[in-house]
């Protein structure tokens, strides 16, 4: 009798130890998609007003028009990324901000461009959104990492392993975010 109710209380144990680990982990697998998700909706907030940008300033910059076909080019392929694709929604997204970059560089040779409010607010709006980004990013990337390290370690590994739950990428800078600005005070 002594025997059965030490079984009993060890396989209560294991369940309970089972199904807490089992909750964590879904915890921090929502915890990650939904940090996803707020990435996702800064991104298409980006991608509108990006559009409402180059039609503002493409009037004015008639010779700039290889940073207006590239933005326009990289914009055309964040459409077509499938919604599920995390990894190329991350490519595509710096290469995004790469070339945000260039053409606020490039509106700066443009003074008409610097003395439209519109203009200029949308470039707010931009820089705003790209700002809250990277907070979103910054917190994606640690739930990604504590999701990482909770699959890893024992028991939960087990647990992670029924689930088939497996790492989290976590989302990179883009290698030419990382080079120096040139800046230049020549017209």
């Amino acid at each position: 009798m002594l025997l059965e109710i030490i079984i009993g209380v060890i396989i209560l144990i294991i369940v309970a130890a089972f199904v807490l680990i089992y909750n964590s982990l879904v915890v921090l697998n929502n915890d990650v998609n939904k940090n996803w998700k707020n990435i996702d909706v800064l991104l298409q907030k980006r991608h509108d007003m990006l559009g409402k940008l180059i039609d503002s300033v493409s009037g004015y910059m008639k010779y700039e028009k290889g940073v207006m076909t590239n933005i326009t080019k990289l914009r055309s392929a964040w459409e077509t990324v499938p919604q599920n694709n995390i990894q190329a929604k991350m490519d595509t997204s710096n290469q995004i901000t790469g070339a945000l970059k260039t053409l606020f560089a490039v509106m700066e040779n443009y003074p008409d461009l610097k003395a439209d409010n519109n203009v200029m607010q949308l470039q707010q709006s931009i820089t705003d959104i790209e700002n809250q980004l990277a907070d979103q990013r910054e917190l994606y990337n640690n739930s990604v990492n504590n999701f990482n390290i909770k699959i890893q370690q024992f028991p939960s590994d087990i647990v992670a392993s029924f689930m088939h739950y497996n790492a989290k990428q976590m989302f990179n800078v883009a290698e030419e975010e990382k080079q120096d600005v040139k800046v230049s005070f020549d017209q």
